[in-house]
């Protein structure tokens, strides 16, 4: 197939992966799609471990990197962040934990600190060492520095929005790939449908750069309508949760696999900001007016992630309070994911499913 976003990347079929697992970026990679690593969380020490692994197992295929540079964070530079999180909150979650049984002790503090800038700064560094062929950033428009590093480099710049305002801003920015995302989709997102929000990006485009639809996007059909919208091709993220390879903890995989697509909420519980997530003690909790209310990123996911990871674990045993609090990013279209497959056997069967609905489209129009 032949698209402007597959001339730009240099691969067979516009479908991006992206995913925390190094496993299924090179996967998708290697099947003729596009993985994406995502860098949030990481440090940058561990990303560059991931990605010499990764480029030891594409051949030199292309992929990519999401490094998040959220706008507003900046404030917090330099500070003890540890000291910016109440006490109020720290006790809110041992006594959340208690409730549901994992007695919680000295609530600690984790070193994941979405957002951060001096450590985005380091994994921008690590990212531009290995022969990444896109960078991404959500949650803003780059800044100047990301967009002159890429440059220097050949490095398309991707960016996520979630409205046509955001779009005109990240083109003013100059990105030089636009992926609308949808309120359906995991992870950070707006409100607006994938359905509306598409046609609004690509017109706001007007065919200056590429544009990718994200959001609910789980299958080939969903891709074809997509493009039918005018997008150039898809960026996925749910779809890889349930893969034999995905890093997602064995309780939440189960979760997923049993979810409807009611049954996932945009909470700031997680990080700080609005994320669609699967609902759970933990987002009902965090949700609760009667609450003490999310933090800023990133001192929310520095409370927040040292907990789950201990939920998880206690999950993983049988552990039925801490199944009940299991929680991880992921979009609407979870009620579609049914199965844990291989990654490559998924690529395949998007494709599949792709050519079959554009099929289908031509004989309507024969018909």
């Amino acid at each position: 197939m032949n698209t402007p976003v597959t001339e730009l990347l240099g691969i067979d079929f516009p479908l991006l992966a992206f995913s925390h697992c190094r496993d299924v970026v090179a996967a998708v990679t290697n099947a003729g799609g596009f993985g994406v690593l995502g860098a949030a969380g990481l440090t940058p020490e561990v990303l560059d471990a991931e990605l010499c692994w990764i480029d030891g197992h594409v051949a030199g295929r292309p992929y990519g990197a999401d490094v998040l540079v959220p706008e507003r964070t900046a404030a917090l530079r330099g500070g003890d962040l540890d000291a910016l999180v109440p006490e109020g909150h720290r006790r809110f979650v041992g006594e959340l934990l208690d409730r549901h049984g994992l007695p919680s002790g000295e609530v600690r503090l984790g070193s994941i600190r979405l957002g951060d800038p001096d450590t985005t700064a380091g994994l921008l560094d690590v990212a531009f060492s290995h022969p990444i062929a896109l960078v991404a950033n959500a949650l803003g428009p780059p800044p100047e520095h990301l967009v002159a590093q890429a440059g220097r480099r050949g490095v398309p710049v991707a960016a996520l929005v979630g409205s046509r305002y955001h779009a005109e801003r990240q083109l003013a920015a100059g990105v030089d790939l636009l992926v609308a995302q949808g309120g359906e989709a995991g992870g950070h997102t707006g409100e607006i449908p994938t359905m509306v929000l598409v046609p609004e990006v690509v017109a706001a485009a007007a065919g200056r750069v590429p544009v990718l639809a994200a959001g609910g996007i789980v299958t080939g059909r969903q891709m074809a309508a997509a493009m039918a919208l005018g997008a150039d091709g898809a960026w996925t993220g749910s779809v890889w949760l349930t893969t034999e390879e995905a890093e997602t903890a064995p309780a939440t995989k189960a979760k997923m696999l049993a979810a409807g697509s009611g049954d996932t909420v945009r909470s700031r519980g997680r990080t700080g900001k609005p994320a669609r997530q699967l609902r759970s003690g933990w987002t009902d909790a965090w949700d609760d007016p009667a609450g003490p209310g999310a933090l800023p990123m990133p001192l929310q996911s520095m409370l927040a992630e040292p907990a789950l990871d201990r939920v998880d674990t206690a999950a993983a045993g049988g552990h039925e309070g801490a199944r009940e609090l299991a929680t991880y990013f992921v979009g609407q279209g979870v009620g579609l994911l049914d199965s844990v497959r291989p990654a490559r056997r998924v690529v395949a069967e998007m494709m599949e499913d792709f050519a079959a609905a554009v099929a289908r489209l031509a004989e309507l129009d024969d018909a």
